[in-house]
């Protein structure tokens, strides 16, 4: 679809990937409105966008369903229309097993990455069906399709959103919505401290030992992996894979299940001790 003047609502767009969206968005000529429950973010975004009344900002947490039905109108009173929306939000768990994550932590974690995109597209969706040519793009994670030990309940609201997605998908083939599933592997955002996550057992994992050098693990930029969501967006792409990592094991899991599951299993060993 089109993306200059059009209008796009995007989650978590006071940060990292959102943010990146949202700023592309903005420099290709649309106008965006930006939600996340960081206000303090989202001025930085505005800020940084320096588009005058073509970004608006929403302070909302997307898991709160009352507050996300309130927004197509706040929307619409702002932009007059919406033709777009990029759920992008999303928080991960701390680094342990199920038997010792709690369960407000595992709540949490499905109320923000499945629930708040449930939410998002319910109230959404009837304004996009309403347009003449409408998209909606939702991320999922390398981690909704390949078992990750130690984010089991990340996992589970990403796997969740793949096949929410596909179905929505499956359902609105033939009019005029594009609908679009992410799959982003290893992204240099800062979704740990966003999430509230210890990362010293991750750290200290990294770090060099015995005079070698430490583990690097390639990852994508939040610029990088905005480009390719905002392009998946403007090409109606069915699906949507960022990184090597995500591509390789995106392949090896259909293809031997059981050995890429074993294979992030034992790169996760010293990380759960």
């Amino acid at each position: 679809m089109k993306l200059e003047s059009k209008v796009f609502v995007v989650t978590g767009g006071a940060n990292g990937m959102g943010r990146e969206v949202a700023l592309q968005l903005i420099q290709r000529g649309a106008r965006v409105a930006a939600v996340d429950l960081n206000q303090a973010g989202l001025d930085e975004t505005a800020a940084l966008a320096n588009a005058g009344d073509r970004l608006t900002t929403h302070a909302v947490n997307v898991s709160d369903r009352a507050a996300v039905l309130a927004l197509p109108a706040a929307v619409k009173a702002a932009h007059g229309e919406v033709d777009g929306l990029f759920n992008v939000a999303g928080i991960i768990q701390p680094f342990v097993k199920i038997v010792d994550l709690d369960f407000d932590v595992i709540e949490r974690v499905i109320n923000v990455n499945l629930w708040g995109v449930i939410n998002m597209t319910k109230a959404f969706l009837p304004e996009l069906l309403a347009r003449p040519e409408a998209g909606l793009l939702n991320v999922s994670s390398m981690g909704g399709f390949l078992p990750v030990p130690g984010q089991a309940a990340y996992g589970a609201s990403k796997a969740a959103v793949k096949l929410f997605t596909e179905a929505l998908y499956a359902e609105t083939r033939g009019t005029n919505l594009s609908v679009t599933v992410v799959f982003p592997g290893g992204v240099s955002t800062n979704i740990t401290g966003n999430s509230g996550v210890d990362t010293s057992k991750m750290e200290a994992m990294m770090a060099p030992a015995d005079g070698k050098p430490a583990k690097v693990r390639k990852t994508v930029t939040p610029a990088e992996a905005g480009r390719q969501i905002v392009a998946g967006m403007e090409k109606g792409a069915f699906r949507v894979r960022i990184g090597s990592d995500a591509k390789f094991m995106d392949r090896l899991s259909r293809l031997s299940p059981r050995r890429a599951t074993l294979l992030i299993a034992d790169q996760m060993k010293a990380l759960l001790g």
